[in-house]
């Protein structure tokens, strides 16, 4: 299952709650990107969901719905990304949601498409951290999160996400040094190239989004700042 997520090294994340132009979209999808996430945390609703797969499935780039609620759930999407927020100080964000849509979807859930991620969310600032009620952590913290999300989860994924803020690469090379199988994500304030450079040095994956919104074209040459990177490799 794991080895489809290996192909990964950059990933364009969208928010289905924000307006992009078809034009904007097409260009995104056909930029070289290995894969495009729709995923948010406010205003999140099915139709947005919709909306924003229909278009992209115009498109061979893989489709990655990160589930945020359960309301948006849909079939059509390559792949599914299933947060559990591991510095939460809510049990309802690392197994209750999760245990409640295996309750409801477990019958029809296709493992080989759905990929549990250990979410750490490093930006005390951002909705997705007051949402979640989360705790900001140490860097001891962090690398232990990591940890555990290899040797007692088993978790493919480990994402660092600082939610638009661009966040320390030593904390983010720290972090790699403890993961052998459980992939690094790196998400928030990649802006041009020499943030998804100095980032992707040590993450697997690096996700870029808010810069789509805020500057798309230096938001598109991330792209080839990753696959230059891979091509010296």
């Amino acid at each position: 299952m794991q080895n489809s997520l290996k192909n990964f090294k950059h990933i364009f994340k969208l928010d289905p709650a924000k307006e992009i132009s078809d034009e904007d979209l097409d260009t995104l999808c056909e930029s070289g990107t290995d894969a495009i996430i729709v995923g948010g945390t406010d205003d999140v609703t099915l139709d947005g969901v919709l909306d924003l797969l229909s278009r992209i499935r115009r498109h061979s780039v893989p489709c990655i719905l990160e589930i945020s609620n359960m309301e948006s759930i849909t079939p059509g999407f390559d792949h599914y990304f299933i947060p559990m927020v591991m510095n939460s100080k809510d049990k309802k964000w690392m197994m209750d949601i999760q245990h409640q849509a295996i309750k409801q979807y477990k019958d029809i859930m296709d493992w080989d498409e759905i990929f549990v991620e250990g979410y750490c969310i490093l930006n005390e600032h951002a909705k997705a951290f007051s949402y979640t009620n989360s705790q900001l952590p140490d860097d001891t913290d962090v690398t232990a999160y990591a940890y555990m999300a290899e040797h007692v989860f088993h978790l493919p994924v480990f994402y660092m996400e600082y939610s638009g803020t661009y966040g320390d690469p030593a904390l983010v090379k720290k972090v790699k040094e403890q993961l052998n199988n459980t992939m690094l994500f790196y998400g928030g304030g990649i802006e041009n190239n020499f943030q998804a450079k100095e980032m992707k040095e040590h993450a697997d994956v690096i996700i870029v989004g808010n810069s789509i919104y805020t500057n798309f074209k230096k938001a598109l040459k991330t792209v080839k700042a990753v696959s230059d990177m891979e091509k010296d490799n």
